[in-house]
């Protein structure tokens, strides 16, 4: 069999995966009412589990996890105040300016290993009650495992130390959780250990759980009442969304545990990589691996395009970066294939340039 015809191997990222037959017959079944009245009833039964899971007060279904994260933003930072990340953080990088365009939150960033907290780094460039001249930081986001360093896990030892340095000044916490599931199937933490230290937290039931679409807002009564407004008025209002919202009950009841052979797989590829490309790839916490093609003879498109050739789809997340994401899509079979092909194309790039 050529390249050409083997079956694709995707492995852009963990939101290309499509519902099992299990989650369409949820989805099917579910009961459905007009969300924006608060009449959908999977949706409610949804809010109220995962606001229990995390023992916050309350939750709020969302379409994407980047109006979560803006919505938990929003909910922290007035107009005119500063928001502070890491320089690789999602909400800083890849949500295309929202905070600014839709909030008027001012942002500004530390500087970061692979995304890594550190407290006390993080902490030093907060500036709270700058008074009438300079800006005022009031809200600090840490997102947890973190995209564009390689799917790395936060320490909850640096978390509660940046919670502590940062309390005392009114300086809020957001948790960009995106892939927090991870983080857990990594380490351990039970979801309010972790939750205690975060005054908004937003998940997505789409990386990693397999869900269609769909993230959620969790926080106070008050901070989800508004952000129900907000969520309305930037557009996200939804009607009988329960039908996706089913699909998200079905995520959390079957689909965390096995996240564990996602990040199997991905440590099982990023071995066999590193053995051709040595130096080139990050350490591999979770489910993220990402190629530095720098000391290569290829760029990242070209290492893209020439994968996408033989069957296997990745990412390119700058002129010289590679990222590879495993998910429930992928069994060890498109791993033995992937393995293969971007092998022989790091081969190609390190070795015989």
């Amino acid at each position: 069999m050529s390249d050409t015809e083997h079956a694709i191997v995707d492995l852009r990222s963990d939101t290309v995966t499509k519902p099992s037959l299990g989650m369409r017959e949820a989805m099917a079944k579910a009961e459905v009412g007009d969300d924006v009245f608060g009449d959908d009833p999977t949706v409610n039964s949804l809010e109220e589990r995962v606001a229990a899971l995390f023992g916050k007060e309350a939750a709020l279904f969302a379409p994407t996890g980047s109006l979560a994260n803006q919505l938990g933003l929003r909910a922290l930072v007035k107009p005119g105040e500063e928001l502070i990340c890491d320089v690789q953080a999602h909400v800083a990088r890849a949500e295309l300016g929202a905070a600014a365009v839709f909030s008027g939150i001012t942002t500004r960033t530390w500087q970061s290993h692979r995304g890594i907290l550190e407290a006390e780094k993080a902490f030093a460039i907060a500036h709270p009650n700058a008074g009438p001249y300079l800006v005022s930081t009031t809200a600090i986001a840490v997102e947890n495992t973190h995209n564009f360093g390689g799917g790395t896990v936060q320490s909850l030892a640096e978390i509660k130390k940046l919670r502590e340095l940062s309390q005392p000044h009114g300086i809020s916490m957001h948790l960009d959780g995106a892939r927090l599931w991870n983080a857990h199937i990594k380490d351990g933490f039970s979801f309010p250990e972790i939750a205690q230290y975060f005054d908004t937290i937003s998940v997505c039931l789409s990386k990693g759980l397999g869900a269609p679409i769909g993230s959620v807002l969790i926080s106070t009564k008050e901070k989800i009442a508004e952000s129900r407004v907000w969520r309305k008025r930037f557009g996200g209002g939804m009607r009988q969304v329960g039908i996706i919202a089913a699909a998200g009950h079905y995520a959390l009841e079957h689909n965390i545990a096995r996240i564990a052979d996602d990040h199997r797989r991905a440590a099982t590829l990023a071995d066999r990589l590193s053995k051709v490309a040595p130096g080139a790839l990050s350490p591999v916490d979770t489910n993220i691996i990402l190629i530095d093609l720098t000391n290569s003879n290829t760029d990242g498109q070209s290492f893209v395009a020439a994968a996408k050739e033989r069957s296997i789809w990745v990412s390119a997340l700058g002129p010289k970066l590679v990222r590879i994401i495993t998910h429930l899509d992928v069994n060890d079979a498109d791993i033995d294939r992937a393995s293969e092909v971007l092998s022989a194309l790091l081969q190609k790039a390190f070795v015989s340039k």
